[in-house]
């Protein structure tokens, strides 16, 4: 189904909209609420399906309303569990989105813009950098679409992490938007302690949402312990160095009271010697916060290799003797790229993008 314009996507609107929605086309407000749970409890793909609206108002709905669906282009399948997908868009654009399958259940990393200005030197999304901003109904749709996969094996969707393509907090009111339709008691009902938002840095969009008042876990993309090779690796720490960024954490961690998790991926050579360890942890002392090690996944277009398995353990020790908390995340994955923007790149380069454009008006597989 081609998005028509003029039409309203339902999924990008909260639950009083969704009743204004409906009172201005003569319906019952308490209508709002049976079109939540056909459109995320139950992730219909027509309104004709849902047979507790009036027919009337089912027409009415189909001439002025459209209900989103992602296009599953491709899928890459890692022997961990882990699985890749690539979406297409409705404009013909194609995001990653990764479901990952831990002791606890399934999370999905979703994206938040196609491709990124971030221009992150280690990272593959930021290649070509910024197309467009995701809406809301498009981020909820990555989330709907591993709910689809997962419903024959009676399982769902538990946590949500914002750590695909792209910066969450440079497309913010969209992003606040999908975390709060997110958390709809008849929708997906995912709580907010169970969403991580990762950001690479960006100062304001972190004070920003420590006022929102909602207690998500913030993570922040570090990856150097001093500016000079934060400026190297991170080209936002020219714009918001760590004088800058750290506070906003500290600020974030004292008004939700949430613990701020620092990512740190070590690239061999680069950021993982102990002098960068001791440097870290003089950093983050006094601060509520966690590291989060990450073992590079080596990205063929750039010249970083991973550290190895012992100089990782290594760094978190000396970590862990200066005070700060440190784990060691489970490589997932790896065997199937799943850094940010792999398989999107790999695609794109087998196939033109009108190539994926003609795949949206497919049916999906």
């Amino acid at each position: 189904m081609v998005k028509e314009v003029g039409l309203t996507n339902l999924k990008n609107l909260y639950s009083d909209e969704l009743e204004a929605f409906l009172a201005n086309l003569g319906a019952e407000r308490f209508r709002a609420a049976q079109l939540v749970e056909w459109l995320y409890g139950r992730g219909i793909q027509s309104f004709s399906e849902m047979t507790n609206l009036p027919v009337a108002l089912r027409s009415r709905l189909a001439e002025v309303a459209f209900i989103s669906r992602l296009k599953k282009l491709a899928e890459a399948k890692g022997e961990d569990g882990t699985i890749k997908y690539l979406f297409a868009l409705e404009d013909g654009q194609a995001i990653e989105t990764v479901r990952m399958k831990y002791r606890y259940g399934h999370a999905v990393c979703v994206s938040t813009q196609v491709g990124c200005r971030m221009a992150c030197r280690f990272c593959a999304s930021t290649i070509g950098g910024l197309i467009r901003n995701l809406e809301p109904a498009e981020m909820l749709d990555q989330v709907l679409a591993v709910n689809g996969e997962l419903a024959p094996l009676g399982q769902r969707v538990g946590r949500v992490v914002l750590m695909g393509s792209g910066e969450p907090l440079d497309n913010y009111e969209a992003v606040l938007r999908f975390i709060r339709l997110l958390n709809l008691a008849r929708g997906l009902n995912i709580g907010y302690r169970h969403i991580t938002l990762s950001t690479s840095g960006v100062a304001p969009g972190i004070i920003r949402l420590a006022g929102e008042g909602l207690p998500i876990t913030l993570a922040v993309s570090l990856h150097a312990p001093n500016n000079e090779l934060r400026d190297y690796l991170m080209p936002i720490n020219r714009r918001y160095p760590l004088e800058e960024l750290l506070p906003a954490c500290h600020d974030y961690a004292d008004r939700t009271g949430r613990r701020v998790t620092f990512e740190y991926t070590l690239i061999r050579g680069v950021n993982d010697s102990p002098r960068e360890a001791r440097e870290l942890v003089r950093l983050l002392s006094g601060h509520l916060a966690h590291v989060n090690l990450i073992p590079l996944n080596p990205v063929k277009e750039r010249e970083f290799q991973p550290t190895s398995p012992e100089g990782v353990r290594r760094f978190a020790r000396l970590l862990g003797e200066g005070g700060i908390p440190a784990t060691i995340r489970r490589e997932l994955g790896g065997d199937i790229d799943a850094a940010c923007g792999q398989l999107r790149r790999k695609v794109l380069a087998e196939a033109r993008l009108g190539d994926l454009k003609d795949a949206t008006d497919a049916e999906p597989k």
